[in-house]
């Protein structure tokens, strides 16, 4: 039996909807995990391709990776592990295919830390922040910032994908190119492989439980460093 925890305060949703609105100054519109040379090469053309390759980034990459960290690194802050959440923190930062991929998780994760420590202060997630200057990814300070402020595992983990996948919908909207409206035929398409990479996710009780094998968008990323014109910085 699978338990479901909602958000029944309006408060508590609006918080979690604004962390993770395109409009949370984190920089995540300029990454296009690897997409930008998926598309150079021809692997990505049209939406049902953007829509397959945005699911095998969830199902199998560094969406499965990320959100399996971000429920441990829920689950430790909620505990008030510190060793534990500093652990989790650690194999996050190091568990990159690239350098462009590790830019892609850790750039969005300091800037994650100083937009939520300003706008919406906790002290405990802001004494985890300081041990860890530049080596915070995206999904482990959502999952801390969540479990500190009282936010639901799931809804955070759902919520975390979601924009996961969005962003990387609305990078293909542009490259491809593809129409608004395609961008969220797109998008609708992608909400089972959102809760499946849920559920898989909160199923994951330790880091040794973890592993992925989207091994051509690693490629395909380090392939993007040396690519001639680009628009995005993964």
């Amino acid at each position: 039996m699978t338990t479901t925890t909602t958000i029944t305060d309006g408060a508590a949703l609006a918080r979690l909807l604004a962390w993770l609105s395109p409009a949370y100054p984190v920089g995540a519109f300029s990454y296009s995990h690897a997409l930008e040379m998926a598309v150079e090469e021809g692997a990505v053309t049209k939406r049902d391709a953007l829509v397959d390759y945005v699911r095998a980034a969830l199902l199998h990459g560094a969406g499965a990776v990320d959100a399996a960290l971000l429920a441990l690194a829920w689950r430790a802050a909620d505990a008030g592990d510190d060793a534990a959440l500093d652990a989790v923190t650690d194999l996050a930062a190091a568990w990159r295919g690239t350098a462009e991929l590790a830019l892609e998780a850790t750039q969005p994760g300091a800037a994650f830390a100083q937009v939520t420590n300003a706008a919406w202060p906790e002290a405990r997630f802001a004494a985890y922040a300081a041990r860890h200057p530049g080596r915070l990814t995206h999904a482990v300070a959502v999952g801390a910032a969540a479990a500190f402020h009282s936010l639901p595992l799931r809804a955070a983990c759902l919520g975390w994908l979601t924009a996961f996948a969005a962003n990387i919908v609305s990078a293909g909207v542009r490259l491809v190119p593809l129409g608004q409206t395609d961008g969220q035929i797109a998008t609708a398409a992608l909400v089972p492989a959102v809760e499946a990479a849920t559920d898989a996710a909160l199923a994951v009780t330790d880091a040794d439980e973890i592993g992925a094998a989207a091994i051509a968008i690693d490629l395909f990323s380090m392939r993007h460093e040396t690519q001639y014109t680009r628009l995005f910085r993964s």
